[in-house]
């Protein structure tokens, strides 16, 4: 059965699809019970054994019995047209025959063309429902079943098959192929495809497979999702193709891509979000250059690889770190110039100068890598001395790649000293690119360099290996396009008094753009209207200067860029702890990173109090504790060695470089795995506490790193949906939003609502979408807090 959706040409022009829920859910049609949607059954660890024995508990059944096994996308996106094929195998995990229909909840401008719907190869027939005859079957289930679970579904139409039956044990293979006119702003498309109805399953799916290519008759500049960490490969500047896999997990969002288009050797775009015309708004630039620059147009460069040699090196470190060597030398590039430092109490070159690579110095440079041997103590001062001295041509980009894998011992051991030393002994803006190997490394130190040298820190733990580590980050760096960069705002009208177009911009520089590499960049600003965008920099020794246009939007019409908010608020996190770490504690920073994290849910080593369920609810409102347990965590920063020191500044580091919202609902963001998933109230923390908290093996919907054990804990007592993050307290949920309330002191401005009541439906009938997807998250026996139009509401 093809159904071809005519909508008038002028709604195709005016509107463009902001969602497609080609991802269906499957409904068991039994009037004779109510049938919830099912979630996965998650049992709590085990408790510590009571003092006296206890009856064994019944272990609550799933509400209906099936399981998704298996979730295949596969999509064509040319210009912007998708042609989207969704593939699902489920299985009836029951004892009896169920009858099901699916439901496919379809934008709100209809803009999908030639649906058809398959079950193990056999069409069957489905029928377009407008949004208002829609309603009524969404809120026929919602109160039939109690189940809320298609509230944030409410006012869209929906496409809904006839009932097909499904035997005990069967598994059958459903096949949905759609066209569909992708949203488009400017030069940016955008592709969502609705995987988190996949939620609604028994047990984790075994596996998640996301495929698409993009054609363009224009050049492709960046493609990036900020939802899920997808593989993007691209063979020329008309094609791409993206990958997203995952096994064992239980989608909880949507798959969000973007891509943009531009001719020229860099293409720039930007997305603003503005939800309070009152208030700042927040901004993304995505920049590219072409995917294969001009061969006489790429910079030589240099590269200067420093390498720790100290006896804690021994073993399979020293062996690894002569194998990151190696694939450097591999992949130098005619006319570039190199050398080696060895470094342990002394310090060694493999040539007093640096050397034009090419065969023959790449085989003496193996020769002289083969004999490294790790042995003496560490001096990291004299090391960066003699690499950074090295450099006396400021025309072409150069970087130290520095490793160690402990404390400076021999020489210079002050840290203030080493940075300022290398600060004045670095003349021509080298980077300086830190690798700190293990616990037993300055982490503090390594960050401290990075800042003071144009750089960055990665840091690899005692189970990764190196060469991963060196050979990835060389790869990124190796052809650089553009060095020197800088990006200016200039908005139209605006006023000296003013002040600035743009602030808080992160990150704070740029410094250079590289062969295949997409810049991300996120800000606040104050004033809406028509911006240019000045990228600045140098291509080889020429200086260049490119103008794109802009829109910083007055109000956003909706949240389909609520992420552009959130992807600010975890840099600023990352900044803010940054700035303490290296510069000392600040009370205003103290006050704003409580702030965001509560804002955003976005959890740190400092705010981990957040997530304790069995605090009382007035502690979200109390400001001034949290700021009290806040500045008393950060004074972990002060270590600057050992595992906590580690953990803190990897997680700095994620959370200041990051281009993915955390795991949320809403507009997007991964899921949850099988063990983790939905846990609710009774699990426990690390060492049997009580706190909606335990150990997480893979994507949980919310994460905290625990420094003591440098592991990650999922958090189940915070969600974030969409734009709204929820905090559990006993039996109740408070939305960030209603934070400040005190139930006791506010009962008079708080409005109590039943669910599942007419003062409900009226409720959801007013909401947004994104509103209802927070309602849906309410389960049997919780209490929600939320406000909503001004108005606070106690939903139980």
């Amino acid at each position: 059965m093809k159904r071809a959706l005519k909508p008038v040409l002028g709604i195709f022009l005016l509107f463009f699809a902001t969602q497609v829920w080609g991802q269906g859910i499957l409904v068991v049609v039994d009037p004779s019970v109510p049938t919830p949607l099912p979630r996965p059954i998650i049992y709590p660890p085990p408790r510590p054994h009571p003092p006296h024995p206890r009856p064994p508990r019944p272990r609550p059944q799933p509400p209906a019995s099936y399981k998704i096994k298996e979730l295949a996308v596969q999509a064509r996106i040319v210009d912007q047209v998708g042609r989207v094929q969704v593939s699902q195998s489920f299985v009836n995990t029951g004892s009896r025959q169920m009858e099901v229909s699916f439901v496919f909840p379809l934008p709100y401008d209809g803009a999908v063309d030639q649906l058809t719907f398959m079950v193990d190869g056999k069409e069957y027939a489905a029928k377009l429902l407008p949004a208002a005859e829609a309603r009524s079957i969404y809120e026929g289930y919602i109160r039939r079943n109690q189940d809320p679970a298609l509230l944030e579904w409410m006012g869209t139409g929906m496409f809904k098959t006839s009932v097909f039956p499904v035997p005990p044990g069967a598994e059958r293979k459903v096949t949905l192929r759609y066209n569909q006119l992708l949203r488009k702003d400017r030069n940016v498309t955008d592709f969502l495809f609705p995987l988190s109805t996949a939620k609604y399953t028994s047990h984790a799916v075994e596996k998640v497979l996301i495929e698409a290519s993009i054609e363009s008759t224009v050049e492709i500049k960046s493609v990036y999702s900020p939802t899920h960490s997808v593989d993007v490969k691209r063979s020329d500047d008309n094609h791409a193709t993206i990958k997203y896999e995952v096994k064992n997990q239980v989608p909880t969002s949507d798959f969000r891509l973007f891509f943009d288009t531009a001719k020229g050797e860099l293409g720039a775009s930007v997305l603003s979000y503005r939800p309070d015309k009152d208030k700042s708004g927040y901004f993304l630039l995505l920049a590219s250059p072409q995917i294969k620059a001009k061969t006489d147009e790429r910079p030589a460069k240099t590269v200067i690889f420093v390498v720790d040699r100290s006896g804690s090196m021994s073993g399979r470190k020293i062996e690894q770190a002569k194998e990151a060597l190696k694939f450097v030398l591999d992949n130098l590039r005619e006319n570039d110039t190199f050398n080696i430092v060895a470094y342990d109490s002394s310090v060694e070159s493999f040539r007093p100068e640096l050397q034009r690579y090419d065969k023959k110095t790449r085989k003496a440079a193996l020769g002289f890598v083969e004999g490294i041997y790790a042995g003496g103590s560490t001096n990291i001062d004299g090391a960066l001395a003699a690499a950074l001295g090295m450099i006396q041509d400021a025309k072409r980009p150069s970087y130290v790649i520095f490793l160690t894998d402990g404390l400076p011992t021999a020489g210079e051991t002050n840290e203030a000293k080493i940075v300022d030393s290398a600060r004045e002994n670095n003349k021509h803006r080298t980077r300086v690119i830190n690798f700190g190997v293990g616990y037993d490394v300055n982490s503090r130190l390594l960050d401290r360099l990075s800042r003071a040298n144009y750089g960055q820190s990665e840091f690899v733990r005692p189970d990764e290996d190196i060469e991963t580590h060196v050979s990835r980050l060389y790869n990124r760096i190796s052809s650089p396009v553009m060095t020197d960069v800088a990006v200016e705002f200039d908005l139209e009208k605006i006023r000296v008094e003013d002040g600035p177009a743009v602030n808080r911009v992160y990150p704070r520089d740029v410094h250079d753009l590289f062969e295949g590499e997409q810049l991300v960049l996120v800000g606040r600003y104050k004033k809406p209207g028509n911006a240019k965008v000045t990228v600045r920099g140098k291509v080889g020794e020429k200086e260049r200067k490119l103008d794109f246009p802009a829109k910083l939007t007055e109000k956003s019409k909706d949240d389909s860029y609520a992420f552009v908010e959130k992807l600010w608020a975890m840099r600023r996190i990352g900044d803010i702890i940054d700035e303490m770490d290296l510069k000392g504690k600040n009370d205003e920073l103290v006050k704003e990173l409580v702030a965001l994290s509560t804002k955003h849910g976005i959890l740190t080593p400092y705010t981990s109090f957040l997530a304790d369920d069995n605090a009382q609810p007035t502690e979200l409102a109390d400001l001034d504790s949290g700021i009290r347990r806040t500045d008393l965590a950060l004074s972990r920063l002060r270590e600057s060695a050992g595992r906590a020191a580690f953990a803190q500044r990897a997680e700095k580091k994620l959370l200041r470089e990051a281009t993915q919202i955390p795991l949320a609902s809403g507009f997007g963001g991964g899921g949850a795995p099988a063990d983790e998933a939905d846990a609710g109230a009774n699990s426990f923390g690390i060492g049997g506490r009580r706190g909606g908290m335990g150990a997480a093996p893979a994507g949980p919907a919310v994460r905290l790193r625990d420094i003591e054990s440098d592991e990650e804990i999922a958090v189940d007592s915070v969600q974030i949906v969409g734009k709204e993050t929820l905090y559990k307290r006993g039996k109740r949920w408070f939305a960030a939003n209603a934070q400040g309330v005190n139930l006791t002191k506010d009962r008079d401005k708080i409005k109590i609502v039943q669910r599942f009541s007419g003062d409900y439906f009226k409720l959801v009938t007013a909401n947004t979408p994104s509103e209802n997807a927070v309602l849906a998250r309410q389960k049997a026996g919780e209490e929600l807090i939320i406000k909503l139009r001004g108005q606070v509401y106690q939903i139980r």
